[in-house]
């Protein structure tokens, strides 16, 4: 995934490590970044900086949408974007879909401050294929968020465009998709092809990134289409009980991300 480049952490335990049907999982105890999240290899988290992510994910599309009341997520089996959805009280239901139950009990047993996502009466979990799940869902859901692995084993169809037209077809009026979007230092030819293909298939279309200094490059995106809602702007007001427990999310950030390097905005025009 990154010819060349490598990311150290000092390790001080490892917690967990088994081979699951789909994956190696491994969860460890680090020197200076609490416990981390490893599948295949690739840290998918750690305890110090994983709020950035996990908020931006879920608030930037949920804000940035009028009324979001049916929300689906795909994968992200540690529950933290989970936590963050619950966060929204007119959200109605959370259909969460993960192939691997074992990064589920992985997480509930040693990342409850996140798997605690889990624990909201509004979440039906539904373990199984993401892409097979969403091919039976049409016009359903008001935001989808897919929190992939990189484009590599299970997670590697949640890439191609067919996944992106099953998405679009779940949505209802007005509906949001937010998507994994890799790093658009480390992963120039995967982050023009999302963009493109979201480009091709939504009415509104935009790239959000976020600082995560445990992922290479210490940035990863968010693909985001929408058949109507603007997403560059949050929608609607956030209280400051919501805010005072965020730790990166703001309204002002979520505008800020959508500010892009020259050679990023560039590459997008061209698409």
């Amino acid at each position: 995934m990154w010819p060349g480049i490598a990311l150290s952490l000092e390790i001080e335990e490892v917690l967990y490590s088994n081979k699951s049907k789909f994956q190696q999982i491994d969860l460890y105890q680090t020197r200076n970044h609490g416990k981390m999240l490893v599948l295949d290899g690739i840290i998918q988290l750690t305890q110090s900086d994983e709020f950035a992510y996990q908020e931006m994910l879920a608030h930037v599309p949920l804000f940035a949408h009028p009324n979001p009341e049916n929300v689906l997520v795909i994968g992200g089996g540690d529950g933290g974007v989970l936590r963050e959805i619950a966060r929204h009280a007119c959200v109605k239901t959370i259909d969460f879909c993960e192939i691997d139950e074992e990064v589920i009990k992985v997480s509930k047993e040693f990342l409850p401050d996140m798997a605690c996502g889990f624990d909201d009466p509004r979440v039906r979990v539904h373990i199984g294929d993401g892409n097979a799940y969403l091919r039976e869902q049409k016009n359903k859901y008001d935001v989808i968020i897919v929190d992939s692995s990189d484009p590599i084993g299970p997670g590697e169809a949640l890439f191609e465009r067919p996944f992106y037209e099953n998405l679009k077809a779940a949505l209802r009026q007005n509906g949001i998709i937010a998507t994994q979007g890799e790093s658009f230092f480390m992963h120039k030819e995967c982050v023009a092809n999302l963009v493109k293909i979201t480009k091709e298939l939504f009415e509104v279309q935009a790239y959000s990134y976020i600082l995560v200094p445990t992922y290479p490059g210490g940035n990863i995106g968010i693909c985001l289409g929408s058949l109507g809602p603007q997403l560059k702007t949050p929608c609607r007001t956030m209280s400051d009980a919501i805010q005072k427990q965020l730790n990166y999310y703001t309204p002002k950030i979520h505008e800020a991300s959508f500010v892009l390097p020259y050679f990023a905005q560039k590459m997008f025009e061209t698409l």
